[in-house]
C-alpha cells in the first residue's frame, strides 16, 4: 500500500469531500450557525491518500437540532444512535454519521455514558488514538486539537490519547483495535509504542468482559490486513491472543501470508484464522455457522492426505487451493509444483455414473456403498474411466 505523508498545514481533498450531497449536510449545520467537522477515519485516510469509506461529522448542535436542520434542508434524518448523540443524515443516498461533541461521564469497559460537550478538544480527548482525533471543515482545512495527531500520523506512530490505561478501560476492545490499526497504519520498523504495550498487558484481563461476537469481528478485521503477522505476533507476546483464542499458535500464519501473496490471492480471513488453530474458534469467536463449517473443513483437509485433484473435485478449485496453501504453511513447506493445476483439473470433473445405474444390482445401504466404491476407483484412476468402464469394475 502506498501512503502519502501529511504535509505541514495540511488540507484534505477528494471527490467525496466535494460531493454536493456531503456539502449539503455541512451547509444544513453551518447555515444555522453550528459547526460541522469531518472527523476520524475519513480525515486520516484522506491525509494518507487512501480511499475514504464512512463519513463521520462532529458538530456542536444537539441531536434533536441536527435532525430538525437536516429535515428542513430536505435531507433524511435517521436517529440511529440518538442516545449517544448520533443522527445518520442521508443525502444523495450517502449516509453521514453526524454526532454531537461528546465527553465520557462513566464507562464500564464495554460501553460509555456520555454527555454532550461544547468543544472540539473535549470531543477529541474521548477518542482512542491521536491519529483518529483529526478534524477537517467543509473546505478540507484540517484541525489537530490535541496537537499530536498530525505528527503521529506522519511518523506512523500509533499512540493512545493521554493515559493509555484509561483509554483501554473505557472500552477493552481498544486493545484489539490497537493491533489492527498498527497493522494498517503503524511503522513496522519502529515497532509499537511501549506505553501502549505496557497498558495493554496490564489491562488484558478486561478482554473477558467483551462479547465474543465483538472480539471475533475485531480479530477477523485484523486478519484481513495485507500483512497482519507482526501485529498478531505482538498480540501473542503480550498475552492477548491466548486470552481471546486459547490454544492458537502463530507459527503457520507467516508462511501462509507469504504463500497467499505468491499465489496472487487476496487476504482470506477464514484461511488465516485456520492457520492460527485454537481449541474452539467457533465458540471463542462466535463464528457464524457457515464460517465455523469452513474452518472445520479447512483444518481437517489440511491435516489430511487427499491429493490435490481430489480436493479440487470435492471442494472446487478455489477452496482446494486454499487447503493446499494451508497444508503447506502448517508443514512449513513450499507448495509443490503442479498441485494447483491438479486441483483445477479435478474441479472440472463430473462423476460419470448415478444411483440409477446401480439400482438393478444394489439396494439401500449397499447402493450407497457401491457408489462410494465406484467414486474411489474413478478418482484413483485419475478420472479417466467412463461410465461403462467404471460399471465393469464393480
Amino acid at each position: 500500500m502506498t501512503r502519502s505523508e501529511p504535509q505541514p498545514d495540511p488540507r484534505i481533498e477528494g471527490d467525496w469531500l466535494q460531493a454536493e450531497a456531503t456539502q449539503a449536510v455541512c451547509r444544513a449545520l453551518t447555515g444555522a450557525g453550528h459547526q460541522a467537522w469531518f472527523v476520524g477515519g475519513c480525515v486520516r485516510d484522506a491525509l494518507l491518500g487512501l480511499a475514504v469509506g464512512d463519513i463521520d461529522i462532529a458538530t456542536d448542535a444537539w441531536p434533536e437540532e441536527v435532525q430538525r436542520l437536516a429535515e428542513a434542508a430536505g435531507l433524511k434524518a435517521v436517529p440511529t444512535g440518538i442516545e449517544h448523540g448520533t443522527i445518520t443524515v442521508v443525502s444523495g443516498g450517502i449516509p453521514h454519521e453526524v454526532t454531537t461533541f461528546r465527553r465520557d461521564v462513566e464507562t464500564d469497559g464495554r460501553r460509555a455514558v456520555v454527555a454532550f460537550a461544547d468543544s472540539m478538544e473535549d470531543d477529541a480527548r474521548r477518542r482512542d488514538f491521536t491519529m483518529n482525533a483529526l478534524y477537517a471543515d467543509a473546505t478540507g482545512r484540517v484541525e489537530d486539537p490535541l496537537g499530536q495527531g498530525l505528527v503521529d500520523l506522519a511518523s506512523r506512530h500509533l499512540r493512545f490519547i493521554d493515559d493509555p490505561g484509561q483509554r483501554i478501560r473505557e472500552d477493552y476492545l481498544r486493545i484489539l483495535r490497537y493491533f489492527r490499526f498498527h497493522a494498517r497504519f503503524g511503522d513496522p520498523q519502529a515497532g509499537m509504542d511501549p506505553e501502549a504495550l505496557a497498558a495493554i498487558a496490564a489491562n488484558a484481563d478486561g478482554l473477558a468482559t467483551l462479547s465474543r461476537e465483538r472480539v471475533g469481528a475485531e480479530l477477523l478485521k485484523l486478519l484481513a490486513v495485507t500483512d497482519p503477522v507482526p501485529a498478531v505476533a505482538a498480540m501473542d507476546h503480550a498475552g492477548v491472543l491466548p486470552r481471546i483464542l486459547p490454544g492458537a499458535g502463530i507459527r503457520a500464519l507467516g508462511p501462509l501470508v507469504h504463500l497467499e501473496a505468491e499465489a496472487g490471492r487476496a487476504p482470506d480471513t477464514g484461511l488465516r484464522l485456520a492457520a492460527l488453530g485454537g481449541e474452539d474458534p467457533a465458540g471463542a469467536l462466535r463464528l457464524s455457522k457457515k464460517a465455523a463449517a469452513r474452518h472445520a473443513l479447512l483444518r481437517a483437509e489440511a491435516a489430511g492426505t487427499r491429493p490435490p485433484a481430489e480436493l479440487g473435485y470435492r471442494h472446487g478449485a478455489e477452496e482446494a487451493e486454499a487447503i493446499l496453501l494451508l497444508r503447506a504453511a502448517l508443514l512449513e513447506q513450499p507448495l509443490l509444483p503442479g498441485d494447483v493445476d491438479r486441483a483445477r483439473q479435478g474441479a472440472g470433473q463430473e462423476f460419470p455414473i448415478m444411483a440409477s445405474d446401480l439400482q438393478d444390482r444394489y439396494q439401500g445401504r449397499e447402493l450407497g456403498e457401491a457408489l462410494r466404491r465406484a467414486e474411489a476407483i474413478w478418482i484413483a484412476e485419475g478420472f479417466t474411466l467412463g461410465r461403462e468402464a467404471l460399471l465393469s469394475r464393480l
